[in-house]
């Protein structure tokens, strides 16, 4: 999903931000607004992923026992 997003955002900064003609005018959203809403979606699928994004080890030195 977001790399389909993300070549969606990388094809609307290589167009043209409006077009026109024969009576039909169409224009896309900002780039700014399209990146927070990738920012989003991102944030989104993290915080549904299990776990809790760090991991706990204990270390024991190697030289004690």
């Amino acid at each position: 999903m977001t790399d389909s997003l993300d070549e969606k955002i990388a094809s609307s900064a290589s167009g043209p931000k409006k077009v026109s003609g024969d009576g039909v005018s169409v224009e896309q959203h900002p780039i700014a607004d399209q990146i927070a809403a990738e920012k989003f979606l991102k944030s989104k699928q993290a915080t549904q992923s299990k776990g809790l994004g760090i991991r706990l080890q204990k270390i024991s030195p190697g030289g004690t026992v």
